[in-house]
């Protein structure tokens, strides 16, 4: 069948063909074996005029030679459907160029149809450079963020390692240590609600409305509290903090909880304790809530370990929690330095998940391990 015989197949069928074709927003041509525009509908014609009616098809987009990738011409010769994307004037279109068959199976003819897609490019466009700056603002966040969190203390009297691998770029974990005075030191560990930017900025806030000069954890954390509300934020967003402090000098650490969920531990020889302490979270869901102060005796060599939940919900493919008695064994069965226990931790932990990376997480995990010397 020859461009004639294509033409008298329209023709034949046209009330049909065209009260379906003219009712499209689309532009819809159809191209002969020779590049020849055999029809356009009302939409296409409207578009750019019927000047086009039996002229070549890469006229249309100014061109006075075949595209180097002509989509209808291979629809044509392959016998299959292509896509590609062109631009006519200052307008994008999608172009979806399919092989048109005569009743012997033979591909004589291609049918495009030219979807615009302007706007959607320019909000495509505008969608990844917002994104791109979000990407780079994040990072300089995450940047701050890493950077807030402390440095050992170099100090004789104590050796101090932490673990921190949030979930996503910015994370809702926070730890910090700094000396209240020359004997006193100050030692929190915090899981915000959320993950991301929100998470970040109360990490944030929370480093910068904890009283740091207060010697009673449960003071310090009634005075966050009331900080917090003065903020307004909404319910949903809370802090949970452990907050303890340490008398180098009498080696006794006073401890006060805002409602983090899972139990520091003390240990060291022959000895091993979980400080349960109940409170409410940093939070605007009451008035005045009551925070207690509990105490702790230590010892040379007695060791502090912190850490939030994110460690223990760390799941294998079975859906098995890696959980507290898995982390306590190696917690209580390892003899290296603090550093080097968390790194077994987190390994025992990635190896029983079969994960590679923090970037397979699905929560934070931050740990701290203090030793007094």
């Amino acid at each position: 069948m020859l461009r004639g015989d294509i033409t008298e197949s329209l023709r034949s069928n046209r009330p049909f063909i065209e009260d379906i074709l003219n009712g499209m927003y689309d532009w819809v041509r159809v191209i002969d074996r020779d590049n020849n525009v055999i029809y356009m509908n009302r939409a296409m014609c409207e578009g750019i005029g019927r000047q086009y009616m039996g002229r070549k098809c890469y006229e249309v987009l100014g061109r006075h030679e075949p595209c180097t990738f002509c989509t209808s011409r291979k629809s044509v010769f392959e016998g299959y459907s292509q896509e590609k994307e062109e631009i006519i004037g200052d307008r994008t279109f999608s172009v979806m160029s399919s092989p048109l068959r005569n009743e012997a199976g033979e591909v004589v003819a291609a049918v495009e149809v030219l979807r615009e897609t302007t706007q959607l490019k320019r909000l495509y466009q505008e969608t990844q450079e917002q994104n791109r700056k979000l990407k780079s603002e994040v990072e300089m966040a995450r940047r701050l963020q890493t950077s807030l969190l402390p440095d050992p203390p170099d100090d004789p009297r104590l050796d101090f390692s932490l673990l921190y691998m949030p979930c996503e770029s910015l994370g809702g974990d926070f730890i910090d240590i700094y000396y209240i005075d020359g004997s006193h030191v100050g030692i929190y560990i915090a899981d915000v609600s959320g993950h991301g930017v929100q998470a970040s900025l109360l990490t944030v806030f929370l480093r910068s409305a904890i009283n740091k000069k207060l010697l009673s954890p449960s003071k310090a954390l009634e005075e966050l509290f009331h900080e917090f509300n003065k903020s307004k934020l909404d319910r949903e967003m809370y802090i949970t903090i452990f907050y303890s402090i340490i008398d180098l000098d009498t080696k006794t650490m006073l401890y006060s909880n805002a409602g983090l969920n899972v139990m520091p531990a003390v240990y060291g020889k022959n000895r091993f304790e979980l400080l349960r302490m109940p409170g409410i979270p940093i939070s605007n869901w009451l008035e005045k809530p009551e925070y207690k102060d509990g105490t702790v005796s230590l010892s040379s060599g007695d060791r502090f370990f912190m850490y939030t939940d994110g460690i223990l919900e760390i799941r294998n493919r079975n859906n098995e929690q890696f959980g507290e008695d898995r982390l306590l064994e190696i917690l209580l069965n390892s003899d290296p330095r603090p550093g080097q226990i968390l790194q077994d931790i987190k390994e025992s932990a990635f190896r029983f998940a079969g994960i590679e990376s923090s970037n397979d997480l699905h929560d934070d995990v931050t740990m701290a391990l203090l030793e007094l010397r």
